[in-house]
């Protein structure tokens, strides 16, 4: 298991004991990628996990850039519509550092 995986993981069961529901993960199309897909209620939350070792060069959340943000809508927006669904849904980023989680809700 990568280091990435390992995050994901850890972000999954994080979310899951803050109450919400795993559907999905690591789901790739072409033009983007989504870590995590949860939901809460009604609400489908997709996540994006940054995981970095430390905080040495700026940390997980400054690892999140402008273009990652569009490329994980487009992939959301593609979900949706491949599962004919007409939900709320919101986008949270889950950052790691080490051994810190930090989870940004409707962060983009």
């Amino acid at each position: 298991m990568t280091l990435g995986q390992q995050a994901e993981t850890l972000a999954q069961h994080y979310l899951e004991q803050q109450g919400l529901s795993f559907v999905e993960r690591n789901v790739r199309y072409p033009f983007g990628e989504i870590d995590l897909v949860m939901r809460q209620a009604r609400q489908w939350i997709f996540v994006e996990v940054k995981y970095r070792s430390s905080n040495q060069f700026g940390g997980a959340l400054q690892a999140l850039s402008k273009a990652q943000i569009g490329r994980v809508r487009m992939a959301a927006s593609h979900y949706l519509q491949q599962h004919k669904l007409d939900v709320p849904c919101r986008f949270d980023v889950v950052a790691i550092d080490g051994t810190q989680i930090q989870w940004l809700v409707d962060a983009f």
